[in-house]
């Protein structure tokens, strides 16, 4: 009985239970550097966070959902997309076009800009969580860099490790961190952007970023 208790001990601090350790920083990592960065979904909850509106429901889908998809990856459906070309095609123009979408709206924002406190906004002006959802839902699912990124290219990541879930689980944590801080963490820029001008430098920004990752994935999908 006591040989068992110290083989036990051995085996949760001991070298293996190190190198679990390192494999989930490792993933924690990876999730980071991959998700950090600005882009549809990123901009959108920086939105909503400057906002003060419905943070909580942006938070809890993105991050939900990347964890998901990290963990479809890790299962083995990234392998499954890089083998069906034209399913890979399809979302990619389809990611395209919402991407256009999310552009077109940020200019128009850009050139009527107000400044978007919740303080100071109306009631009437809120947007509806029900939209709030679809937008998110939207900017998550129809975004084909999410599947690239946390599918494809993670699943791959993952399967070079000999525990692929220790790896997803570090990933997964990696993008709740993010997003709960990028949303709940917004409200310390909010007086920067309590100035319109603020909003139209931003959203300007957006629309250009959004309309180069369009371009590059419509290229990208000529080329192929």
């Amino acid at each position: 009985m006591h040989q068992e208790k110290l083989s036990l001990d051995f085996t949760v601090v001991g070298p293996e239970g190190g190198w679990m350790f390192t494999t989930l920083l490792a993933g924690l990592g990876f999730g980071l550097g991959l998700i950090v960065a600005i882009g549809a979904q990123n901009a959108y909850v920086l939105r909503q966070g400057l906002r003060r509106e419905h943070i909580g429901i942006v938070v809890s889908i993105c991050a939900l959902s990347d964890v998901l998809l990290i963990t479809a990856g890790a299962a083995g459906l990234g392998a499954a997309i890089a083998r069906h070309g034209t399913v890979l095609a399809v979302v990619t123009g389809a990611g395209a076009a919402m991407l256009l979408g999310y552009a077109g709206l940020a200019v128009r924002r850009a050139v009527r800009p107000q400044a978007l406190t919740v303080e100071d906004a109306p009631r009437e002006d809120r947007v509806r969580i029900g939209a709030v959802v679809l937008a998110a839902l939207a900017l998550t699912w129809l975004n084909p860099h999410v599947y690239l990124d946390t599918v494809v290219l993670l699943g791959s990541v993952s399967a070079s490790y000999s525990r692929p879930w220790l790896f997803a689980v570090g990933a997964g944590l990696g993008s709740v961190m993010w997003f709960t801080t990028l949303g709940f963490g917004a409200r310390v820029l909010a007086p920067v952007f309590a100035r319109p001008a603020a909003w139209r430098v931003f959203d300007a920004a957006v629309a250009v970023v959004m309309t180069s990752l369009a371009v590059k994935l419509l290229v990208d999908l000529l080329a192929a």
